[in-house]
């Protein structure tokens, strides 16, 4: 009897770990910092990006989502990543790539480590709760309103992919 309580309270705490709602500071681009915590009640798609990949060509995408449904409440942050070394130098050189280039306006952090001992808490985080590790660059993470996420998608889904948009739509108030 004591074994079958005491599984079952590990049980309940091990989906209350999973369950919890994602946080993470990230260093800015800009300078300061951008908090996931900042936009509870919004749906966040975080992808972790990089300036010299074949992905590259999905900041536009990336942006269009932006400016499509920053309106009605989501936020797409980009995650500027060397963790598979293709990544510019510095956090200058990647945003002056990014407006010159994309004309992005989007959040952007500073170049962060996504995968392996050094990811940012935010993925170490994504990867405990839900086994999802980037693989390569421009892997998408979708969160809900409250903080949990609703899917991860590899770079092969595009950021205006229909099946992406399907849920950024329904998470939208």
């Amino acid at each position: 009897m004591f074994r079958m309580l005491l599984l079952f309270a590990l049980l309940l705490v091990a989906r209350a770990v999973q369950a919890a709602p994602l946080t993470g500071e990230f260093n800015s681009i800009d300078g300061g910092t951008l908090s996931i915590e900042d936009w509870r009640g919004q749906p966040v798609l975080v992808v972790n990006t990089a300036s010299q990949c074949g992905f590259t060509g999905q900041y536009a995408s990336l942006q269009k989502v932006h400016d499509i449904y920053a309106e009605r409440g989501l936020v797409v942050l980009a995650v500027p990543s060397d963790s598979f070394n293709q990544e510019l130098g510095s956090a200058e050189e990647v945003k002056q790539f990014c407006e010159m280039n994309y004309g992005l306006t989007l959040p952007m952090t500073d170049i962060t480590p996504v995968k392996g001992a050094g990811a940012h808490p935010f993925y170490r985080a994504v990867a405990q709760q839900t086994g999802f590790v980037p693989k390569w660059n421009f892997n998408k993470v979708l969160i809900d309103p409250a903080g949990e996420v609703v899917a991860t998608y590899g770079s092969n889904v595009k950021p205006d992919s229909p099946k992406l948009l399907r849920q950024v739509e329904a998470l939208l108030r």
